[in-house]
């Protein structure tokens, strides 16, 4: 029998799915590597399988199922899972803004990518395209945070640095309002979306706040070129029409909501 939600990937982002779709009283599965994410899955009340995720989709996935990716589905044997997904009533393909490589400002679903793509995020795009090509939605995220993931908690360990004097913009979604939009996607055959909070910003600003929250003092700087690309980044993301589209509403329309969350 064909579960209704069959998340590929369940790690942070995929788990997160999970707990949403199990919320709605749907049927779930999240396919995972390993025994120890399976159990952590079973902790809180999610069917998961180790099982190969080809094996899992010939079996669970069907006309009543909503497939869904949400790891990096680039090697050739993962993008093989892509035409097993063509019988789904609905698939979605969780994707990154980091497609847009160096561009900066603002960028919204019409901001064109790149003229030269770097072999990194060639195989991002040609991921997209073979799922888009089954039928998928495709979500580019920024980055993506939590309760126990994201600089506020970084801060706390003590190992997060400025990027430079931290005047870059900066955008990002917290895993309860990507689950969503995901599970709302399954409307949207083959659209692509950019998603984003409604609240783009300088990195020190942010950080400055974050620390003014949790009684920390500001972190050192270090080097643009020492910090992570994702880091490096200069550009604010505009996710409005996801939210229209979608019929989505953010609880967490900003970073501030990390402590004090919006009633859902």
């Amino acid at each position: 029998m064909s579960a209704e939600v069959v998340v590929f990937g369940a790690g942070f982002a995929g788990s997160a799915v999970c707990t949403a779709a199990r919320a709605r009283g749907l049927s779930v599965l999240g396919v995972v590597r390993s025994a120890e994410s399976a159990a952590l899955l079973r902790a809180r009340g999610v069917e998961a399988t180790t099982e190969d995720a080809s094996v899992v989709a010939r079996a669970q996935v069907g006309a009543t199922t909503h497939a869904l990716v949400t790891f990096p589905a680039t090697a050739p044997a993962e993008l093989a899972l892509a035409p097993l997904l063509a019988k789904a009533r609905a698939v979605s393909y969780l994707s990154t803004t980091g497609v847009y490589e160096d561009v900066e400002g603002v960028v919204d679903d019409t901001t064109p990518l790149p003229a030269q793509t770097s072999p990194k995020y060639a195989a991002v795009l040609a991921a997209e395209r073979a799922f888009r090509d089954v039928g998928a939605a495709v979500l580019r995220a920024p980055g993506i945070y939590g309760e126990a993931r994201g600089i506020h908690m970084r801060l706390q360990r003590g190992d997060f640095k400025l990027s430079g004097d931290g005047s870059r913009y900066s955008s990002r979604i917290h895993v309860a309002d990507l689950a969503e939009l995901l599970l709302a996607s399954a409307a949207t055959p083959r659209e692509t979306f950019v998603v984003g909070d409604l609240e783009p910003c300088r990195q020190i600003d942010m950080v400055t706040w974050l620390c003014h929250r949790l009684a920390l003092p500001l972190p050192p700087s270090a080097p643009l070129e020492a910090v992570h690309e994702t880091l490096r980044r200069n550009r604010r993301v505009d996710g409005g029409r996801a939210l229209q589209r979608l019929g989505v509403t953010l609880r967490y329309p900003s970073y501030r909501e990390i402590f004090s969350p919006s009633d859902p």
